[in-house]
C-alpha cells in the first residue's frame, strides 16, 4: 500500500467514525441543539466519506484526480460548511424564539454557557462584577445562577449586553459568533507567527473536523476561543515574544482555570529555549495582567467571586456542579469517599509524572510543548472527579496544532542557518 493510499484509508476511517457519531446524535441526543447539529453534520461527514471513497477507488485504478476535487481538503471543507457554519446559523436564528433559561434541554438552541456568559456581561456593566451572591437571591440557588468562569470570559458577552435588544441585533451579537471570531483570529495570528506553514490535513482533522470541535462550535463555543488563545500563547513563546505570551496566557487563565497548567509548560519551554530573561518577562506579564484582571472584580464581592470561580467548579459550592460525564475520575469518585480520595491520588500521580517528564526532557520546540500540554490536560480531564467529556476538545485541538507547529519547525530546520538559536542569542529578543 502506498503512502497516499494509507492516508486516504485513515481519512475514510476517521470520517466514517465521525459520521456514526453524528448519526447517533440525530436520534439519542438529549439537547435540541445537538440534534440540529447532528442532522447537518451527517451531510458534512457523509460527503467527506463519499469523496474519500472516490479518491481511494481512483487511486486503486491508478488515476489520481486533478484539480480542486482531487484534494483531501474537500472533505474538510464539506465538514466546515455542513457541520459548523450552517448549524450555527440555524441555531442562532432558532434561538430568537426565546427558550433560554427553561429547564427543557430538548428546546435549547444554545447551551447554557452561552446564556450565562451573556448574562455575566450584563451583570458586570450593572454591578461591577459578573458574579451574584447565590445566598442572597431570595430563593433557592440553581446551577444556572453560577458563572463558573474568570472575569475575561464576560468580554464575549459584551456585544449582546451593549447592542442586543431586537431580533436582528440579538442574532448578530449571539456570543457564539464572538467565540468563533476569536478562535479564527487566533488561528490566523498563530499561522502568521509560524510563517504560514503547510498545514497537514491530519492537523485539520484533529483540530477542526473532529465532532467535538464541530459540535462545540455550533452549540456553545467558549472552549474553542480559549484553546485558540492558548495555542496563540504557545506560538508567541516559540517565536520569542515572551512578554506577549505571558499576557495572552493571563487572559486565557482569567477566562477558564482549566488551562492553568500551561504556566508550567510554557515556563519550562521559555527557560530552555530563550533563557532566564525570557522566563522573567513571561512571569512578570502573567502575574501583573492576572492581578489587573482579577483584583477589581474580587474587591466588589470577594465571597461571590470565590463561590463562582473556585468553589462551584471544585464541587464545593452551594449548588453541586453538574459536570459529571462518566470519565474514569468521575466513575472512581462515585464509589464513595475512598473512591474520591483515590481519584485525587491518581490525579496527583499524573501531575508528578508530567512534571518529571518536563524536567528530564524539557521541551525545546513549540510542538514538544504542545504535546506535553495535551497529555497534561488529558490526564486532568480524565481523572478529575467533576468534568465533562466536551473538555476533551482541548487536547484534540492542541494535538492538531502540534502537527502544524511541527510542519513549521521542519521547514525551518531544512533551511541552512534557520535552526534554533542558542538561548544566549535568543534572550536578547525574548520580549
Amino acid at each position: 500500500m502506498t503512502k497516499d493510499s494509507r492516508q486516504l484509508t485513515i481519512d475514510l476511517v476517521f470520517y466514517a467514525g465521525c459520521l456514526i457519531f453524528a448519526g447517533l446524535n440525530t436520534a439519542v441526543a438529549e439537547f435540541y441543539g445537538y440534534r440540529v447539529w447532528a442532522n447537518f453534520a451527517v451531510a458534512g461527514y457523509g460527503l467527506a466519506v463519499v469523496h474519500t471513497s472516490w479518491l481511494i477507488l481512483a487511486a486503486r485504478r491508478g488515476k489520481r484526480p486533478t484539480g480542486a476535487l482531487g484534494s483531501r481538503w474537500v472533505g474538510i471543507g464539506a465538514i466546515g460548511l455542513f457541520a459548523m457554519i450552517l448549524p450555527l446559523g440555524m441555531l442562532v436564528i432558532r434561538r430568537l424564539t426565546g427558550v433560554d433559561w427553561l429547564i427543557t434541554p430538548f428546546s435549547w438552541a444554545a447551551q447554557p454557557e452561552v446564556w450565562v456568559i451573556e448574562r455575566s456581561a450584563k451583570l458586570l456593566l450593572e454591578n461591577g462584577t459578573p458574579y451574584v451572591d447565590v445566598t442572597a437571591l431570595g430563593r433557592a440557588a440553581e446551577v444556572n445562577d453560577y458563572t463558573p468562569y474568570g472575569p475575561v470570559m464576560t468580554v464575549f458577552g459584551l456585544p449582546r449586553a451593549l447592542l442586543g435588544g431586537g431580533p436582528v441585533a440579538d442574532a448578530l451579537t449571539d456570543a457564539r459568533w464572538m467565540f468563533a471570531l476569536a478562535a479564527v483570529a487566533c488561528v490566523l495570528l498563530t499561522l502568521r507567527l509560524l510563517k504560514w506553514p503547510k498545514i497537514p490535513v491530519s492537523a485539520a482533522q484533529l483540530a477542526l473536523a473532529c465532532p467535538l470541535t464541530a459540535l462545540t462550535w455550533a452549540v456553545a463555543g467558549p472552549d474553542l476561543a480559549i484553546v485558540g488563545l492558548l495555542v496563540l500563547s504557545f506560538a508567541l513563546a516559540t517565536s520569542g515574544r515572551a512578554v506577549l505570551s505571558g499576557l495572552v496566557l493571563a487572559l486565557v487563565i482569567s477566562a477558564k482555570l482549566i488551562v492553568a497548567p500551561a504556566v508550567v509548560v510554557l515556563g519550562v519551554l521559555l527557560l530552555t529555549r530563550r533563557g532566564p530573561r525570557a522566563l522573567g518577562g513571561f512571569a512578570a506579564a502573567l502575574v501583573v495582567t492576572t492581578l489587573v484582571l482579577h483584583v477589581p472584580v474580587y474587591l466588589v464581592d470577594p465571597k461571590a467571586f470565590v463561590e463562582h470561580v473556585f468553589r462551584f467548579p471544585l464541587g464545593m459550592g452551594v449548588v453541586k456542579s453538574p459536570a459529571a460525564s462518566p470519565l474514569p475520575g468521575r466513575l472512581i469518585a462515585s464509589l464513595g469517599p475512598v473512591g474520591m480520595a483515590f481519584s485525587f491520588a491518581l490525579l496527583g500521580i499524573a501531575a508528578v509524572a508530567i512534571l518529571i517528564w518536563l524536567v528530564r526532557r524539557p521541551p525545546t520546540t513549540g510542538s514538544d510543548a504542545l504535546l506535553r500540554m495535551a497529555v497534561g490536560l488529558s490526564a486532568l480531564i480524565l481523572l478529575t472527579p467533576a468534568t465533562r467529556y466536551g473538555y476533551l476538545v482541548y487536547p484534540l485541538v492542541l494535538l492538531g496544532a502540534r502537527l502544524a507547529f511541527g510542519s513549521s519547525e521542519s521547514r525551518e530546520t531544512a533551511v541552512p542557518g534557520k535552526g534554533t538559536a542558542p538561548p544566549a542569542q535568543q534572550s536578547a529578543t525574548s520580549s
